[in-house]
């Protein structure tokens, strides 16, 4: 898919259809995604894979129940990111963003994911509400990660319409 069409073609998707995601599939997706940019190429993101109906149902307990209804059928996908890497050096923070720059890189990488995970037939959804501490203990996720968030992914029953976007004029300030 031309990368135009891509862009125009990613929604997120509420409504996934009982089809399960190869494993393999997935990774490659992941794979696609670690070429996203990054603090001094640190690489922080992580990547928490529920592919199984056990490991699915762990992260669903985290979820509230619209975003559970949301992403029911989908595999679901917790992001993170290692604190106190991206935006620091020699463990001190390199300015007043610090560890803002680990979500901004796993942010990066969660589009490309998306992208990535669009281009191989797959719909997402990225879910913020989400319960932390829950998703910790369920899936031992050390506390030297930051969880940031879940997303779901699967074979979207359809795709919806784009949701308006701001005029340039609304978001752009040439200098």
């Amino acid at each position: 898919m031309e990368f135009n069409e891509l862009i125009q073609a990613r929604r997120s998707c509420r409504n996934f259809k009982e089809e399960a995601v190869d494993a393999e599939l997935l990774c490659n997706v992941i794979r696609d995604a670690q070429q996203a940019p990054s603090w001094k190429n640190s690489q922080t993101a992580k990547y928490y894979v529920a592919n199984t109906e056990e490991s699915i149902a762990k992260v669903r307990e985290a979820l509230p129940a619209f975003n559970q209804k949301s992403s029911e059928n989908a595999a679901l996908v917790i992001t993170t990111f290692v604190r106190d890497v991206a935006g620091f050096t020699a463990g001190a923070a390199d300015n007043e963003l610090s560890n803002k720059w680990g979500a901004y890189d796993l942010g990066i990488a969660n589009a490309y994911f998306c992208l990535a995970a669009k281009n191989a037939g797959l719909d997402t959804l990225i879910m913020g509400i989400r319960d932390a501490g829950i998703l910790r203990k369920n899936f031992n996720i050390p506390k030297t990660e930051q969880i940031v968030a879940v997303i779901a992914v699967g074979y979207g029953e359809a795709a919806k319409a784009a949701g308006r976007r701001k005029d340039l004029a609304e978001i752009v300030t040439m200098l």
